[in-house]
């Protein structure tokens, strides 16, 4: 009954041991009270109005875009990476998670032997030849007196969480990189339609200018400036097309779709600027992955202080032996043969030139990176979600002058058209006042492509919708 005395005592240390790693605290962060971007134009979000959780892109109201994320979430090559380093860091965490159990193993084997007539020490009664045979098992324990196997515990969860968190970042940038290339080349085939109403209005002119020259009513010069408007406007229209398709050919890798095969048809539709609600910006620091990621990497890094200071101290085992063994295999389990043995043994490193007060030092370099690199990933988190709320109000503004430009201009269009076939005025003026109009719709068209990436952008700065407490959903789900 001694040993298991023994046994139960030192148990019973190792339930009460210590822990060497610094009392881990997140970083205190200057919260503002409220977003400096947020005007008249944003509404604090209500409890029934926040972004839901991960479909955000839903708020702009497009099947196609929904259909698109969701081929995205199954073939994602980028994706399915950032899945596989997840499971690789959930598999290290259960690793050093069952350091805090016993290893238990078993073993048994059989052998026919036969030794050296002239071995040394040998007695002229033993045999030449004889069996071995022996069944067992083996249980080894490290008690945790100084808590190096829970930090490495608590080191492996945090890591395999910070995984989980850089999974939903790259699920988040992915998804929101599709939508801003998706919602271009919508923008795309918006001007595609515009020039080639264009073209077909500058066809008209182009006539026009010719049956008023061979009427002796108008210049060879006013022709040739109604065939260059054609032109150029043709030549525009070619580069609208080579630049969807580079659209097109990335939609296609983000889906794992093959660029040469897959096509997207052009649709004429009108974009919507979805309602963004702005929730309070602590709740940023809850929302954002890449801020749970640098979190949980500071909380490693701590557990790993730990880790390190506990190599000044003696590593304790206990280990346990015990089974059968005879020269004949018939009664091998009979009470005579068994054997077993039972104890602790320690390990204490004396001297090794500063090693380990090295690797603490390195140990605790490593947190106070990770410490800096969690207050910057916040920083810039509130930067993002300020630059992007800025970009949203000038471009309102800008949209609602740019409106009134292209009813204006539209307007001097018509007059000119109207008083050059009246003879009232040149074709110059009629040219400049199509150039104007054409840029007036450009410019409205590009301003309207630049809100909507400032959407997306102002979304992922928020989170997409995401929460630290999707971190265990996150490693369910991509553990299944």
């Amino acid at each position: 009954m001694k040993p298991l005395r023994y046994g139960m005592m030192l148990y019973a240390l190792a339930c009460a041991a210590c822990s060497l790693e610094p009392v881990y605290q997140t970083p205190v962060m200057p919260v503002p009270v409220a977003y400096k971007g947020a005007t008249e134009l944003w509404q604090r979000a209500q409890p029934s109005d926040t972004l839901s959780r991960g479909d955000w892109w839903l708020r702009y109201d497009d099947p196609t875009l929904n259909q698109l994320i969701s081929r995205l979430d199954a073939a994602n090559i980028d994706l399915t990476i950032a899945v596989a380093h997840f499971e690789e860091a959930n598999a290290y965490a259960e690793q050093a998670h069952a350091g805090l159990f016993p290893t238990i193993t078993a073993g048994a084997y059989t052998t026919r032997n036969r030794q050296s007539d002239t071995r040394a020490l040998r007695s002229s009664t033993q045999p030449d030849d004889y069996g071995d045979n022996a069944l067992g098992m083996t249980l080894g324990y490290e008690l945790d007196l100084w808590g190096r196997v829970r930090s490495l515990a608590k080191a492996g969860q945090a890591g395999a969480q910070a995984a989980a968190a850089d999974m939903e970042s790259i699920r988040l940038s992915l998804r929101a990189e599709l939508a801003d290339d998706y919602l271009a080349l919508r923008i795309l085939d918006n001007k595609a339609k515009l020039l080639a109403d264009e073209v077909e209005s500058y066809s008209n002119a182009v006539t026009l200018t010719q049956n008023r020259f061979l009427g002796e009513i108008d210049s060879a010069l006013n022709v040739s400036r109604a065939k260059a408007q054609l032109a150029t406007t043709q030549e525009r229209l070619s580069e609208n097309s080579a630049e969807r398709a580079l659209y097109e050919h990335a939609i296609a890798t983000l889906i794992g779709e093959s660029a040469s095969t897959y096509s997207i048809a052009p649709v004429v539709m009108e974009l919507h600027l979805p309602d963004i609600p702005l929730e309070l910006p602590a709740t940023i620091l809850q929302r954002r992955p890449d801020i749970a990621a640098a979190e949980r990497r500071l909380a490693e890094a701590n557990a790993q202080i730990g880790v390190t200071k506990a190599a000044f101290y003696p590593t304790i085992n206990l280990a346990a032996t015990g089974g059968y063994e005879s020269t004949y295999q018939p009664g091998l389990l009979s009470a005579p043969n068994l054997f077993w043995s039972i104890g602790p043994n320690a390990l204490l490193t004396l001297f090794d030139a500063g090693r380990r007060t090295a690797v603490v030092a390195q140990a605790q370099a490593a947190f106070d990176a990770a410490g800096g690199q969690y207050r910057l990933t916040v920083l810039r988190a509130f930067q993002e979600v300020e630059d992007n709320l800025s970009l949203l109000n000038e471009l309102y503004k800008e949209s609602v002058a740019l409106n009134d430009a292209v009813l204006e201009t539209n307007h001097s269009l018509n007059l000119a058209m109207n008083l050059y076939r009246a003879g009232a005025v040149s074709y110059l003026d009629v040219v400049s006042a199509q150039t104007l109009a054409q840029q007036a719709e450009f410019d409205a068209l590009n301003v309207q492509k630049r809100r909507l990436q400032a959407s997306i952008g102002l979304i992922r700065a928020l989170g997409g919708g995401w929460s630290s407490s999707q971190k265990n959903d996150s490693q369910n789900s991509a553990s299944k």
